[in-house]
């Protein structure tokens, strides 16, 4: 018998269901890692371990669809991936993907496979749909609305730095179309952040904040030696301008956004003779 393991009572499917596993997943099974041959709860623990080890070059992840065999939480019984252990015969995994080597037995995650990411996704298969520009899963409602950044996902988050494709996190699509953690747009909105990382755009509707600014521009005289008139670029419209400075903020004449930065030193004098 694989794994040299002894003959195990037979199971029931569902023995010992959601008492396994660890903080990733709950799962009946461990995994044999085929890079380090290293005995996981996870692809996830494999990975915390393996990129925390002190020399940068023993730095690794794991290729989950590399995993060949697996070691039964049951009965202990090493053997190749399959979803019902071949020697107590209870589910490793009530959700199994043979292709991603994949276990869980919180099936309310709804997990599936989707072939064109070629990894799993949970939430769901009728509340997805992939987008082929942006190159991952999508919530439905995001169809036809949202902004395409070809593979925009395969790419790592601009705050933690952790690639978001196959992240386990939540993600969260900015209006310009870039991507970033949730929790990490929360914590960035909530230091009054309002630009995305990459591309400067606004992620937040800031008409109300920009009324706001322009009471208080309008009340703020500036000194004579300070009116004068500054070319800016617009980062939400991408629009060039000439306008009046104004130490509180510059406003887009295209957009009336004051998330604008000025792309000349030197102040303009027009000739008023």
């Amino acid at each position: 018998m694989a794994g040299g393991s002894v003959s195990a009572p037979q199971r029931s499917k569902d023995f010992g269901n959601l008492e396994h596993g660890c903080e990733h997943y709950k799962r009946r099974c461990k995994i044999r890692a085929p890079c380090c041959n290293k005995i996981f709860p996870c692809r996830h623990c494999h990975n915390e371990a393996a990129n925390s080890v002190s020399n940068p070059k023993d730095h690794h992840d794991l290729v989950r669809q590399d995993v060949k065999q697996v070691i039964c939480s049951i009965c202990n019984t090493e053997q190749e991936v399959a979803q019902v252990c071949c020697n107590c015969r209870v589910n490793m995994g009530e959700y199994f993907c043979n292709i991603c080597k994949f276990y869980d037995d919180d099936t309310t995650k709804e997990q599936f496979h989707c072939n064109d990411c070629g990894i799993c996704r949970v939430g769901g298969r009728d509340n997805y749909f992939h987008c082929q520009k942006c190159g991952s899963c999508y919530m439905v409602n995001l169809h036809d609305n949202h902004l395409c950044v070809e593979n925009s996902m395969k790419t790592d988050c601009p705050i933690c730095y952790e690639y978001l494709f196959d992240s386990v996190k939540s993600t969260r699509i900015l209006n310009c179309g870039h991507t970033m953690h949730m929790d990490c747009f929360s914590q960035m909105t909530m230091q009054n952040q309002y630009r995305c990382p990459i591309c400067c755009k606004a992620v937040l509707d800031m008409t109300a904040f920009w009324e706001v600014l322009d009471l208080d521009i309008d009340a703020t005289s500036m000194p004579a030696e300070y009116q004068f008139e500054v070319s800016i670029l617009c980062n939400d419209c991408n629009s060039k301008s000439i306008v009046q400075f104004h130490i509180l903020g510059l406003k887009c004449r295209r957009c009336n956004s004051y998330n604008t930065r000025r792309i000349a030193n030197q102040a303009i004098i027009r000739d008023t003779h």
